[in-house]
């Protein structure tokens, strides 16, 4: 029987973005996963996502025998959620891989919630730009040719960018418009309800073993630094050539990486 891995994925991205990988870890794993967070009105997005938390841990109680313990793997805001779910039941979780989500600790987590209070963290977060984010398409080929001549954009491996506009924007009328499915509202308050507590909870270490893949063009792991993710993840740390959206840009990279940190966690258990 193969292991599970529940994966989730980062803001603004739905889990389909990532099928490529997923392909890439089908013959070891049973691969699961929440297409879109905070987009079901059960669990809407609060400070702290502690709804987003508990949409994944109904999702995992739902899909598996609670008994049987999953690996949780997610990138960025899924990272967090991972984290945060093997918090609050590590019973049900064999370990988890953090993939460019920089644990917030010390100081800067006192900084976060200030810049919180006072919408700084709107003005240095992606926050601002989610709020006039374009949201239609007039065909396929024209929302390729959109994201294609965006640098962040143009740096992702083609199967990655197609399976985004097919799943991240498909059609929705019979003329061939496409329509962002990732509603930008909920996406901004993702990015302005970012948790500062993380870090404080995991003073003492994780419940669970923890790998961590950072991207060395990361700009989010130069602001955050890495100095309470090396602390958690100790051995099971890894770099990535890439950007914060490495897994776009490297997916087979970023599968072969994904395995060898479950497999070092496996042995660590």
């Amino acid at each position: 029987m193969k292991d599970i891995i529940h994966f989730s994925h980062a803001n603004g991205f739905p889990a389909s973005t990532y099928r490529t990988i997923f392909a890439e870890l089908a013959d070891d794993y049973e691969i699961r996963s929440i297409e879109r967070y905070g987009h079901d009105p059960r669990f809407p997005v609060t400070r702290d996502w502690p709804n987003l938390v508990d949409q994944l841990l109904d999702d995992m109680s739902r899909h598996s025998d609670t008994q049987r313990k999953v690996w949780l793997v997610g990138h960025s805001l899924g990272g967090y959620l991972s984290m945060l779910a093997a918090c609050k039941r590590p019973q049900w979780v064999k370990g988890v891989v953090m993939i460019d989500s920089p644990v917030i600790a010390g100081w800067k987590s006192g900084l976060l919630r200030v810049s919180q209070w006072t919408g700084l963290d709107e003005r240095l977060s992606p926050a601002a730009a989610t709020k006039n984010r374009r949201t239609h398409w007039a065909s396929r080929d024209e929302a390729w040719r959109h994201f294609h001549s965006k640098p962040a954009f143009a740096r992702w491996d083609e199967r990655m960018l197609s399976d985004y506009i097919d799943f991240a924007i498909p059609q929705t009328q019979p003329d061939g418009t496409r329509t962002l499915a990732f509603d930008r509202h909920v996406e901004y308050l993702i990015y302005r309800t970012l948790p500062g507590t993380l870090g404080a909870r995991l003073a003492h270490g994780a419940p669970v073993p923890v790998g961590f893949l950072a991207g060395t063009h990361s700009r989010e792991v130069k602001h955050v630094g890495l100095e309470m993710t090396r602390r958690i993840a100790g051995e099971n740390f890894e770099w990535m050539d890439g950007s914060h959206l490495f897994p776009m840009e490297r997916p087979i990279e970023t599968a072969h990486a994904i395995r060898r940190r479950l497999n070092a966690l496996s042995k660590q258990k």
